[in-house]
């Protein structure tokens, strides 16, 4: 596990470095409060072991890594609205601690900051560009239109956790300069296991209670929310065997991969696991 740590050491001290540069300082301060909470760093972890899987350094992936972190949380910060979620990581949500304006006011911040981090390069600017497009679609989708299918659930999936999985891979082989199609290759990796960590959570917000999960439980059925346990007939254990294989065809993709860091890959292998395996 330090092998993990100092790679999420790496993240989570370039993050407070980023928002505490914010101004103003009540700005900084609310930005801190959503992003230093908590949170398991999953999508910067993935940046940076697809960095060194295919040779490159984590210190060049770390800006990247960050910008995707911020962009997730960004995301949820409005989710919580939408869903009038008081909770997040066993704390009040933005809209609850600050209120809705200041709330949507950091979310916008968020974004703002992750893509002055990406204008470095023009391909981070098209991944991160053409998953927060898919992310977009994804949630006007769930507000719109109930998926009617467990195909129409899993394009659901995609758009909305699959994408941004995507980049964060995506943007770990572009800070290592990899070719287009090892790019490709990473992504389709990390959409599969992005597919399989949203059935996951899905199965975990109908089963788990609110204290294990660190924010309200049995709230897409509440809310009348497109769950995979919600749209098909599918009980929460079929549920976690669609989750399992997603995470297999992930593997499968990662095995097809060349790459220079087998312990970089295997670190990204236990991750394809435990997206299905997790209790929180």
């Amino acid at each position: 596990m330090e092998y993990l740590e100092r790679r999420r050491d790496l993240v989570e001290t370039r993050l407070e470095d980023v928002l505490a540069s914010v101004d103003p300082a009540e700005l900084s301060g609310e930005l801190e409060d959503v992003v230093l909470a908590g949170g398991k760093r999953v999508r910067p972890t993935v940046s940076l072991l697809v960095c060194e899987a295919v040779g490159g350094d984590p210190e060049d992936a770390v800006d990247f890594a960050v910008g995707v972190e911020l962009v997730h949380n960004a995301s949820l910060v409005v989710d919580d609205i939408i869903d009038e979620s008081d909770r997040r990581r066993g704390s009040p949500s933005a809209w609850s601690a600050f209120g809705h304006g200041p709330a949507l006011i950091a979310s916008d911040g968020l974004i703002g900051e992750a893509f002055a981090l990406f204008s470095t390069d023009e391909r981070a600017m098209q991944a991160v560009s053409e998953a927060m497009v898919e992310l977009g679609e994804g949630e006007a989708t769930e507000l719109a239109a109930m998926p009617d299918s467990e195909d129409a659930y899993r394009q659901l999936a995609r758009r909305k956790t699959g994408a941004l999985f995507r980049a964060a891979a995506e943007l770990g082989a572009i800070a290592a300069d990899a070719d287009a199609r090892t790019v490709e290759a990473f992504g389709q990796y990390a959409q599969q296991v992005g597919i399989a960590f949203q059935i996951r959570d899905d199965v975990l917000d109908a089963t788990a209670d609110a204290d294990q999960l660190g924010k309200p439980a049995g709230h897409d059925a509440a809310m009348d929310r497109p769950s995979i346990v919600q749209v098909t007939d599918l009980s929460p254990a079929e549920a976690t065997e669609r989750a399992r294989s997603e995470a297999d065809a992930a593997l499968e993709t990662l095995e097809a991969v060349p790459v220079e860091d087998e312990q970089a890959v295997e670190y990204l292998r236990d991750l394809a696991n435990f997206v299905v395996e997790r209790e929180q």
